[in-house]
């Protein structure tokens, strides 16, 4: 039976990271765990940067998807408005007809009513001898 060569090669490589690190502190394992530390921690901030959605390219996506959705925005404000304008217009012009229409309907009642004054100031006045 074979057994997984792993646990061997993960134990040795601790070993090898623990001999290094002792052996650039002296021997001092106090300074040998901070070094540690410190080269985790500068690994850990490399790997985070270069993680898509981190960094400079995070901003630069954020900044683009910005401004595709101001441009949207935008659109649909200057489509909003040209319907309101032609809403606006249309209104307009049918108060514009209707106003024209009902000044056409009173000069018509005007002068049908100035049509029969006159027909009926003439019959009065054929009845007191004036007339045609």
């Amino acid at each position: 039976m074979s057994r997984s060569r792993l646990p061997l090669v993960l134990g040795l490589t601790a070993a090898g990271g623990v001999g290094y690190y002792l052996y650039s502190a002296g021997g001092n394992t106090k300074v040998a765990q901070k070094q540690a530390e410190a080269d985790a921690h500068r690994v850990s901030a490399q790997f985070k940067s270069e993680l898509p959605g981190r960094g400079d390219q995070a901003k630069k996506d954020a900044e683009k998807y910005g401004a595709e959705a101001g441009a949207k925005v935008d659109n649909a404000l200057g489509k909003t408005q040209a319907e309101l304008q032609k809403a606006k217009a249309e209104a307009e012009a049918y108060a514009k007809d209707a106003k024209a229409a009902a000044l056409k309907k009173v000069d018509e009642f005007d002068k049908k009513v100035e049509t029969e004054a006159s027909k009926a100031k003439s019959g009065i006045s054929s009845w007191f001898g004036g007339g045609k």
